[in-house]
Parts: structure tokens; C-alpha cells; sequence
């Protein structure tokens, strides 16, 4: 069996390809914290009615919403540069040569490599993205995690086995119909008919997935600079009371799910609540 490139619940050896050659639609690359592949579903009859625009993700993370949903045109963006040059490295079709196993020792001398790149003129190289690749298939939990510095710091993650992929041609045709950048949602630049998808990080304590880490203060920026977008737009995010308070009172109007995560509440674990907010439909 292969493990999930986004969850990593099943296990499995090293493959050479990502899917099986009839297999539709392509499974995201990376292991991703907050993941939405689960909420794809929930968001396909939304989009189908609005197929023709772009698809617009200021936060597009590991990609299972644009994988899923298969615009012909979309502008993915991220403010982590060195997903968002992996991104562009598939869409070269990456293949990669560097060594990859489950070893500790491997494993923090790639991470050292990695680093030393990050921090140099050859951030952008593929010798960088395949790095960043093995890194999450291999650290803890699939984190992406940054110190001030800049350097990527999640360990190493002792899982039992790792499914590997090294080729990635297949994913070349979908993602060749797209554009990357590596920028803040104030920095992309929206059309007046684009749909938009926005899961900006959850509202909560530790948001440190970047430098500079995602406030309250985003939330209110992120929130208000959707509101006001003339085309169709979806938010998702914990339910807190305060996004829900937020949302409402720019217009949104909101639906809950249960998102197959556990939360603790009142000494017990729970389903969390999450929200997805819809305005121009």
C-alpha cells in the first residue's frame, strides 16, 4: 500500500511514480499540516457552477484544493518561497537524484544542506526543492516550520517506513496550466471575476509555520480584503467564536463542519469545528 502524500497514514516503500497512470485526480505532493483534502468534497458543487473563472489560493499550501478541483487556469500563492519552489520545479517535472530513506543521520545532513541553500543565491535551485521535498516526507508530523533565522528546524520524524516518490513528470501537464508566486495575500493581484479560495492559518496560539507567524491582525487584513472582492469567494477555519463574529459581521455567510482532526474540550477529544464562509455565490 502507498502512504497519503498529504496525511502519511498508510506506509509503504519507495515508489518511482506518484499515481498509477489512469489514476484521476493527482494526490497532493506533500504531507501538509491543516490539509484540505477532506473539504474538497464540500467545495466541488460550489465550484462547479463557476468552473469557467480562475481559481484564485492566496494560502494553497499542499495543494489538494487545486488538485481536486482541476481548474483549467489558477494563481496558487504561499508566502513560503521554498514551497512555492517546489511548485515550480513539478511543473519543470522534478525528478530527483539525491539520496532518500528513512535515517536519522540522513536526514539532518540533508536538513543542514537545506538550510545552507536557503541562505544563498541557490534557494531556487532543483537541488533545493528536492531537499525541501525529502524534508517533509521525512521530518515530524510532515511540519513546515522556520526559526528567525530563517532555517527549517521540525526533526527528524521516526516514522517505521516512508513511501519516496522521485519522479514527477506526471504532475507537469496539470500544473504547467497554473501560476506560482510566493507572496502575502496583499501582494496578489485578484481579477475582478476570479473565484477565490482562502484558508488562511487557523485561528489559533501557534501559527509559526512561517517567519513572522499569522495574528489576529491577519485575520482581520485577510478577512477584510476578501470581503471586499466583487467575485465569489470561500473562506475555511477553525470555528472560533471570534472568526465567526469576524465573518458575519463582513458579510460571509457561514456553514460548519466537522473536520476529521480531534480537539480537546473540556477534557474530552472532539471533532473540530471548522467554518467555511461564502460571500458572492
Amino acid at each position: 500500500m502507498r502512504r497519503d502524500a498529504e496525511t502519511g497514514r498508510v506506509s509503504s516503500t519507495e515508489s518511482q511514480s506518484p499515481l498509477d497512470a489512469d489514476a484521476a485526480p493527482l494526490s497532493p505532493p506533500l504531507k501538509w499540516a491543516g490539509g484540505k483534502r477532506w473539504l474538497t468534497p464540500s467545495l466541488a458543487p460550489i465550484w462547479a457552477s463557476h468552473r469557467h473563472r480562475r481559481l484564485v489560493e492566496p494560502f494553497c499550501g499542499g495543494l489538494a484544493v487545486a488538485l481536486g478541483l482541476d481548474p483549467r487556469r489558477a494563481l496558487l500563492a504561499d508566502t513560503n518561497p521554498h514551497l512555492i519552489n517546489f511548485y515550480a520545479w513539478l511543473q519543470r517535472g522534478l525528478r530527483i537524484t539525491l539520496p532518500m530513506r528513512n535515517d536519522e543521520a540522513l536526514f539532518y545532513r540533508h536538513r543542514t544542506r537545506f538550510n545552507a541553500l536557503a541562505r544563498s543565491d541557490r534557494a531556487g535551485t532543483a537541488e533545493a526543492a528536492a531537499l525541501f521535498y525529502f524534508l517533509n516526507r521525512t521530518c515530524y508530523n510532515g511540519l513546515c516550520r522556520f526559526n528567525r533565522a530563517g532555517e527549517f528546524n521540525v526533526p527528524f520524524g521516526r516514522y517505521v517506513r516512508i513511501g519516496y516518490t522521485r519522479d514527477f513528470t506526471a504532475y507537469r501537464a496539470a500544473l504547467a496550466r497554473w501560476t506560482f508566486c510566493a507572496s502575502d495575500i496583499d501582494a496578489v493581484g485578484f481579477s475582478r471575476n476570479d473565484f477565490i479560495y482562502a484558508d488562511p492559518p487557523y485561528d489559533v496560539q501557534f501559527t509559526q509555520y512561517s517567519r513572522g507567524g499569522f495574528t489576529w491582525d491577519d485575520q482581520v487584513r485577510t478577512a477584510e480584503r476578501l470581503a471586499k472582492h466583487p467575485g465569489p469567494v470561500v473562506l475555511s477555519n477553525q470555528a472560533t467564536p471570534r472568526i465567526r463574529k469576524l465573518y458575519r459581521q463582513l458579510g460571509f455567510t457561514l456553514r460548519y463542519l466537522n473536520a476529521p482532526r480531534m480537539i480537546s474540550c473540556t477534557g474530552r477529544r472532539v471533532p473540530a469545528r471548522e467554518v467555511l464562509a461564502a460571500k458572492n455565490l
